[in-house]
């Protein structure tokens, strides 16, 4: 596996270079997508790409948990959780990338 991490900067810069905005407009339009799609998620709403999957929130309920070092007992309080699920095609990609 490689070390690489995409960014904002690259995918602002491969907006630059597919579409044709200016470097100024493309990190604009990146970042709005991004905060279109942290502001559903906030609300509760899932957020599907097609072909690529699906982002949703899940809340987890309160549960008793324990240090596995010391094997004492901790509660761990309820929380909300994003959760990913790839679509087919996204799976199938990353299954083909595998065998090279």
């Amino acid at each position: 596996m490689g070390d690489k991490t995409l960014t904002r900067m690259d995918l602002s810069e491969a907006v630059f270079r597919e579409v044709g905005l200016s470097r100024n407009e493309s990190a604009d339009l990146v970042e709005s997508v991004l905060n279109h799609m942290s502001d559903a998620l906030v609300r509760g709403e899932q957020v599907k790409i097609s072909s690529f999957g699906t982002f949703s929130v899940r809340d987890k309920s309160a549960r008793v948990g324990r240090n596995p070092k010391t094997g004492q007992e901790v509660p761990i309080n309820p929380r909300r959780v994003l959760t990913f699920r790839p679509s087919h095609l996204m799976k199938d990609r990353v299954a083909a990338g595998n065998k090279s």
